[in-house]
């Protein structure tokens, strides 16, 4: 027997989830906006479209009946991890299964995509996400001279059907690495730091040639798609940044004379010898992404120091907090954990929290949606039974879009 029109839509209609508007109360809350400073006894009101609608202390925002109620003792914007390759490296730590994170079939394969990749129902995914973590710039790992790009999306992505969608940027850098780790290895070129460079160079060149044909020529006269090249041209004309893993500091000065040479925006990753260029990296203006403050130092990080962040804030360089790329289970980091050692040894405790919320969503460009708490921004918050930068503290409670996607995790 058929239905009557109107009952099977009001039915479809129940049937279909609600988003509830999400109040969360917080003993200390850390909006991160303007001198960084937390509100005690803070609200934040979360609107059905999954922004945040108000913010302010307990006295001035009040918080309508219909709204969900969540409370903690800590609340922050969503961490964001400012470079992984969570999703690509999965839980299970097997080759041709859940590795995806580096090809090294060829030296430079900047047409590699990250989203081509994407397991966001990898266990490790929802892991971090219970952590707090809500928003990750993840992709092609350090270990190749270019191993491919990067994109950004939040850990709420299970499967990427649509890239504008789904993710906050599907392109958003370009790996490469210097130094030993993006050698080839077994006689495969490059074999040496001098041939990685010129490498690099001789394909920024060929970029440069099809980005000129490209611009000089005629609607129907331009060149043939070259998805290596169209990669790079991307760089050349900065829309997005070269990533460039490089931990000796000579390799950061190559890394450095490279950008002065072909005028491209340049992020650092790792850097882990950058106390030796502080003023050139300064002078530059170049952010860098830390390495993991608990890396283990030892190969390229056997220079390293616990106070790099703390140093770099010092020189007033920007940067932010990372998990990283773990060749080893369970194949990522915490950020806030590493972001909790860089406090105990000399980075302000507000600064140390910029790094993985306000400053990392400003180096990744995605400062005006997520990283903070005012209105307008999207609705991501994590919520804690204590300091978040204390290994003792647990997430309670994780909001994604204005949606409730985890609660007392311990």
């Amino acid at each position: 027997m058929k239905m009557p029109l109107l009952t099977t839509l009001l039915l479809v209609l129940a049937m279909a989830p609600v988003r509830a508007q999400v109040a969360v109360q917080a003993e200390l809350l850390y909006p991160m906006t303007g001198d960084l400073r937390p509100i005690e006894n803070g609200v934040v009101l979360c609107s059905k479209d999954g922004r945040i609608q108000k913010v302010g202390p307990a006295k001035a925002v009040v918080i309508p009946d219909n709204y969900r109620v969540l409370k903690a003792k800590v609340a922050t914007p969503g961490f964001i991890d400012a470079h992984t390759t969570i999703g690509l490296s999965g839980i299970l730590n097997i080759d041709r299964q859940d590795q995806e994170q580096l090809d090294k079939s060829a030296p430079i394969q900047p047409e590699l995509r990250a989203i081509d990749a994407y397991n966001g129902r990898d266990p490790l995914v929802e892991w971090l996400r219970q952590l707090g973590i809500t928003t990750v710039h993840t992709g092609h790992a350090p270990g190749a001279l270019i191993a491919g790009q990067t994109m950004i999306l939040k850990t709420n992505v299970a499967s990427i059907t649509n890239a504008e969608k789904n993710t906050l940027r599907p392109f958003a850098m370009v790996a490469s690495t210097l130094g030993p780790d993006g050698f080839g290895g077994g006689g495969k070129a490059p074999g040496s730091r001098a041939k990685s460079l010129a490498m690099l160079r001789e394909n920024l060149l060929k970029a440069q040639s099809h980005l000129k044909k490209r611009k000089e020529a005629k609607e129907d006269e331009s060149p043939d798609p070259d998805l290596r090249l169209d990669a790079l041209a991307d760089v050349l004309e900065k829309k997005v940044p070269l990533l460039i893993t490089a931990r000796r500091h000579h390799d950061i000065a190559a890394a450095l004379r490279l950008q002065k040479e072909f005028g491209f925006r340049l992020v650092l990753d790792g850097a882990s010898e950058a106390y030796f260029l502080l003023e050139e990296i300064k002078e530059a203006q170049v952010p860098v992404l830390v390495h993991p403050t608990m890396a283990r130092p030892y190969g390229e990080n056997e220079n390293m120091t616990f106070t790099l962040a703390a140093k770099l804030h010092t020189a007033g360089i920007p940067f932010a907090f990372q998990s990283g790329h773990e060749g080893y289970v369970p194949k990522t980091r915490v950020v806030h954990f590493e972001a909790a050692l860089a406090v105990a040894y000399g980075l302000p405790h507000r600064i140390a929290l910029a790094g993985c919320t306000s400053a990392a969503a400003e180096l990744l460009g995605i400062a005006d949606r997520v990283g903070s708490l005012k209105p307008g921004m999207e609705a991501d918050l994590a919520l804690f039974d204590g300091d978040p930068l204390e290994t003792v503290t647990h997430c309670t409670g994780v909001i994604i879009d204005g949606v409730v996607v985890s609660e007392k995790v311990k």
